[in-house]
């Protein structure tokens, strides 16, 4: 008799390993640009309508720095800064350089939308806001290589000045906490008095400058109105005077 025997049962294939689920692809550099220029794009957007960022109303300089009225020792005022082009100066010796008094306007950070934005609404405005003897200077923590970059792009006619050590920005209320810049303006005339110091938006820091220059323009027209009426009186009572003079001698 033939004996069967028992095929033995093969040990089972080992389990292969689960694959791996691939995570989430990461944002293309692109996609990332493209989201950062559209929150760039709202934040212009806003300071625009609002006159500040992330829709903040206009506001006053920090606590302690000079307000409207008030006048300041230039000598020892803001500390030393440069011009985008490398030239060491002060605010003492840009006001001294000037014939009625210097605008700075304050950015947070060059060639940004909003700060473009500012540096050309005062370029535009450049000739009616400097009628008086005003300088214009731009103020900000960045670079003179920056600076210079921003004034070349945009075409600006006036002077950068470069803080990065913040002491100017500081003195004239603009420092942002912990450490940047806020956009404002700040205006003082040759005898070191404040004209204006508020922060704002692109526009809003061209209309501060705008009534600022309006009222020292005021003066100026009622003088000229006045002198115009004085002639006009002198005239008028000198023709009279002939016309007596002529009936006088007409009687005799």
């Amino acid at each position: 008799m033939v004996e069967l025997r028992k095929r033995k049962t093969p040990p089972p294939a080992p389990a292969r390993p689960a694959k791996k689920k691939a995570g989430a692809k990461p944002a293309t550099s692109k996609a990332g640009k493209a989201k950062a220029a559209v929150a760039a794009k709202v934040e212009a957007v806003k300071e625009v309508v609002t006159g500040g960022p992330n829709g903040a109303k206009k506001s006053a300089p920090a606590a302690g720095a000079p307000s409207v009225g008030d006048s300041i020792d230039l000598a020892s005022f803001g500390g030393e800064v440069e011009t985008h082009d490398g030239t060491k100066t002060t605010l003492a010796k840009l006001v001294e350089d000037s014939k009625a008094g210097v605008i700075l306007f304050t950015y947070p950070r060059a060639s940004t939308p909003g700060c473009t934005n500012q540096a050309c609404l005062f370029r535009d405005a450049y000739a009616p806001l400097t009628t008086t003897g005003l300088s214009i200077y731009g103020l900000s923590s960045d670079s003179p290589k920056a600076n210079t970059a921003f004034k070349t792009k945009q075409n600006l006619p006036y002077t950068l000045l470069c803080d990065p050590s913040a002491t100017l920005i500081k003195a004239i209320g603009m420092q942002k906490a912990p450490k940047g810049t806020k956009r404002g303006v700040f205006v003082v005339d040759k005898a070191g008095k404040v004209l204006a110091a508020e922060g704002g938006g692109p526009q809003a820091t061209v209309d501060v400058v705008k009534k600022v220059v309006d009222s020292q323009d005021a003066p100026a027209a009622d003088k000229e109105v006045k002198e115009k009426e004085d002639t006009e009186l002198a005239q008028v009572a000198s023709e009279v005077a002939d016309s007596a003079a002529k009936l006088d001698g007409e009687k005799a």
